[in-house]
């Protein structure tokens, strides 16, 4: 006797305004707006969802089983609820197979960090293997570095090539009311102050701070909440290499298998809008070239504008990255256009891709694929 996984939609999803620093607000206070902000207007109550599942630190949050002192501000209290402890969008992906498998109707994803609290080097420190490549001083600037270094060698680029990239994340986002920032930077050392060679300031991820909320439900019932409802067509995730050095030099293989898990179940090949992440620019163009949408070596030409997929709109990873959230950020941002959301300009946009890495120099991986139901 075959199964056929339960159809899975996205009902709703919300995020709070990503800045450098909440100082004014602790964690509780910025998962409860992303919380309430994804119920609002969807009929639903907290009572109607059957299971939470949480993304965070306990490293980040500066205190172990973090999630602990925010199950209420999640809505968990007396309820299902899982932590993952990795970017929000393999959070996404364990809710939508328990929808899928028939298990529960309605899931509330929540993913959050709040980076300004401490600093986000020695975070991504921790995650190297203690004996023998973090004492060397390796961070997760001087592995995007060495990166860099073999990338530009391979496709025949110059460091100041990668400024397209960064301008093209940066006057997104200031067009983006979810990121805190009034205009793109202009000063001399962001753009020109080396950081790790080849890189520059203007080549990172800046950390920000911040909460997104995502609520899904099996299509049903889903249909008779949004008009204009937006199904979840595949997904799938995949690890590399502890080591950097067993890693290869400038590509992402397994950003490749994730993009072609999701893909064997996805409906659409071609599509309209893809939010990547990423923790520099040439970590951005690799990922594009690993999940098929520009040959090796040549992302940097899906930035004239011509293309047919819309790169990163929202801006993407590298003005604001919430760490834990950033992945689950880009699902938020390219399922709002789809539904065609208030603040949101769809346009034609039917299918998009979704994109999300942690671990240390992007080591981990996991890419979604959705589509406006027909």
């Amino acid at each position: 006797m075959s199964y056929a996984p339960r159809p899975v939609a996205v009902v709703n999803s919300a995020q709070t305004l990503f800045k450098p620093s909440w100082a004014d607000r602790q964690h509780v206070d910025l998962i409860s707006e992303a919380v309430t902000g994804v119920l609002k207007g969807t009929g639903l109550r907290i009572d109607d969802v059957d299971f939470v599942i949480d993304s965070g630190s306990d490293f980040l949050d500066g205190r172990s089983i973090s999630n602990c002192g925010f199950l209420g501000a999640m809505g968990a209290h007396h309820k299902e609820e899982s932590r993952v402890e990795e970017d929000g969008l393999w959070a996404l992906s364990y809710a939508m197979n328990k929808i899928a498998s028939g298990s529960a109707s309605v899931g509330l994803v929540v993913a959050y960090a709040k980076p300004s609290e401490l600093d986000a080097r020695s975070f991504w420190c921790t995650l190297l293997e203690p004996f023998t490549q973090r004492p060397v001083g390796l961070d997760h600037f001087s592995a995007a570095g060495l990166y860099a270094q073999r990338y530009l060698t391979a496709a025949g680029l110059k460091p100041k090539d990668l400024e397209v990239v960064a301008r093209h994340a940066w006057e997104a986002a200031v067009r983006n009311p979810n990121v805190d920032l009034d205009e793109v930077p202009s000063a001399e050392p962001f753009w020109h102050e080396r950081v790790a060679s080849p890189l520059h300031g203007s080549d990172f991820a800046r950390p920000v701070d911040g909460a997104v909320a995502v609520l899904l439900a099996a299509a049903g019932v889903a249909d008779q909440i949004t008009t204009r409802p937006v199904r979840l067509t595949g997904h799938g995730s995949a690890i590399d290499q502890h080591f950097l050095a067993a890693r290869e030099a400038d590509a992402l293989p397994a950003c490749a298998a994730a993009a072609r898990m999701a893909l064997g179940t996805a409906r659409a090949t071609d599509f309209d809008i893809a939010e990547v992440s990423a923790t520099s620019t040439v970590g951005e163009l690799m990922v594009l070239e690993a999940l098929g949408l520009a040959p090796r070596h040549k992302a940097l030409d899906l930035y004239d504008g011509g293309g047919a997929t819309a790169v990163n709109p929202s801006g993407g990873a590298l003005p604001a990255d919430p760490i834990m959230a950033t992945g689950l950020a880009r699902f938020h941002e390219a399922a709002s256009r789809l539904a065609g959301r208030s603040g949101f300009a769809a346009g034609q946009a039917r299918t998009a891709l979704v994109h999300g890495t942690g671990g240390f120099a992007m080591q981990n991986h996991c890419v979604v694929t959705m589509e406006v139901a027909a």
